[in-house]
């Protein structure tokens, strides 16, 4: 089966300034906007905001 462009895989991308990414996946049609997870980030030792990069 193929990979649906409906729930496209994104990055999401420490705002800590660590480097620190994670791999999702999202509806794109209930969510058109960046997604913004509080994601726990190992570098920094505590839990920040994730944002979608693209």
């Amino acid at each position: 089966m193929a990979r649906s462009t409906v729930r496209p895989v994104v990055r999401l991308k420490s705002t800590a300034g660590t480097g620190v990414t994670y791999v999702t996946r999202k509806n794109r049609l209930s969510d058109p906007d960046r997604l913004v997870l509080r994601k726990y980030d190992p570098v920094a030792g505590q839990h920040v905001l994730f944002r979608e990069e693209r």
